[in-house]
């Protein structure tokens, strides 16, 4: 079914949404909370890097395991926009009580973090599952690069101002001490604002597409059981270029992660940037991946979501290599700004891509696959980087072990037949 052309609000309220939920990865999973747990709650910073990295693990593997379930029953009961308003409701009340545990409390805000981390992931599931429905196949790709434009953009603003308002300043804003480090925590409540307030456009504005439930509760979760059993064969079959696109996805989105989570890490310890510049450094790479996601989408309108990957991972591949080699810190910013470029229009092609392959009916339960593909390998690539490093003795060796997934991925990709994914999604369309 074609998707007919939607009001510039309905796009601008769906893309909103990546504005708002960016707030919690920035704020909380990166830059500022991670750190803080490690260094003032855990009982020392080795142990606490270890215990936050047990709990995103076990988080990512919730997610990956229950996010094809969860979409089958949003989809089987007509549920998504009322499961999407849990989500933000649970993810922004959790971000809020993340800022109430103190030294040693480690036990309770590893909870309330696995907790909210699940909630903005399931919410992320049911909000990319809206795109085939608000976005014309002929700009599908564009539409999907604006919701990663306006999330990279309000991940920095956010940033920006928890930095230079809470963090970084001797008086911090709306009177918050310094003591105890209430004014880091008070970061955790400007998260909690930004994501209800900027979440407000997508519940009221974006139609759920919701019908009345077809079967009842009582039968939900057997009938949701039942149509991801036969899911699971249809993807491997009648839907086999969803199958093994999401294989290759698999793969490269590994190299993703392992760039997002040690890219800081290997700027300090190889070239010896400050904490500042490691800031300075990621900002530089999410806005580059912004404008990135943005400029691409038009490509991936014309040429493709396919290609688009395609291509982008060819450049990301030249980008490590580069950063691999690179003999000093100018070097590496160069390879840094080019991945920046190539990383949010490979995520926002991945996302259209798969929004052209879902079949009617099934958008939240094959999103839900979507998720699973994004989390449920996550840990190899730091796990072999890490592995790497200690067996070669240096982080560059570590790094380089990003390009296997990259070009195991572009292999894969090969087997895609784009136009066949389409035609079996939607058979009543020319393609």
């Amino acid at each position: 079914m074609r998707t007919p052309p939607q009001p510039r609000k309905t796009i601008i309220s769906w893309a909103l949404y990546d504005f708002a939920n960016s707030s919690f990865p920035t704020i909380i999973g990166t830059f500022i909370y991670a750190t803080y747990f490690t260094q003032s709650i855990a009982a020392d910073p080795v142990t606490g890097l270890t215990q936050w990295s047990w709990a995103a693990t076990v988080t990512g593997l919730v997610v990956a395991f229950i996010a094809p379930y969860v979409g089958a029953l949003a989809d089987h009961g007509h549920l998504r926009k009322r499961l999407l308003v849990a989500c933000i409701t649970c993810a922004s009340l959790g971000a809020g009580a993340l800022y109430f545990p103190l030294e040693g409390q480690v036990v309770l805000a590893l909870s309330v973090f696995v907790i909210a981390q699940i909630a903005y992931e399931m919410g992320n599931m049911f909000y990319n599952a809206y795109l085939p429905d608000i976005a014309s196949a002929e700009r599908i790709g564009s539409v999907s690069g604006l919701g990663y434009f306006f999330g990279y953009t309000g991940g920095i603003l956010c940033l920006a101002i928890a930095l230079f308002g809470l963090v970084q300043t001797e008086a911090p804003l709306f009177g918050f001490s310094t003591e105890a480090g209430e004014n880091v925590r008070a970061a955790n409540l400007l998260v909690a604002g930004w994501f209800a307030l900027f979440s407000l456009p997508i519940i009221l504005f974006v139609r759920s597409g919701d019908q009345t439930p077809s079967t009842s509760t009582r039968h939900l979760f057997r009938d949701a059981t039942g149509e991801l059993r036969t899911s699971l064969v249809e993807i491997r079959q009648r839907y086999r270029q969803v199958f093994r696109f999401l294989l290759a996805r698999l793969l490269y989105n590994d190299g993703l992660v392992t760039i997002f989570a040690f890219g800081g890490i290997y700027a300090a310890g190889t070239f010896g940037f400050s904490t500042a510049e490691v800031i300075v450094f990621g900002i530089a790479l999410n806005l580059a991946a912004g404008v990135g996601a943005l400029l691409f989408g038009f490509v991936d309108d014309r040429l493709g979501g396919k290609t688009t990957i395609y291509v982008t991972l060819i450049g990301l591949c030249c980008c490590v290599l580069l950063g691999v080699l690179a003999p000093n810190a100018t070097w590496l910013w160069v390879a840094g700004l080019g991945t920046g470029l190539l990383v949010g229009p490979n995520q926002a092609a991945s996302r259209s891509l798969m929004g052209r392959f879902v079949p009617e009916g099934k958008k939240n339960e094959y999103f839900g696959f979507f998720a699973f593909s994004g989390k449920a390998t996550a840990f190899l690539g730091p796990l072999l980087m890490g592995q790497f490093t200690l067996l070669m003795g240096t982080q560059r060796a570590g790094i380089a072990t990003i390009l296997l997934f990259f070009v195991a991925g572009l292999l894969l990709l090969l087997r895609v037949d784009e136009k066949e994914g389409i035609a079996a999604a939607n058979p009543q369309v020319q393609v």
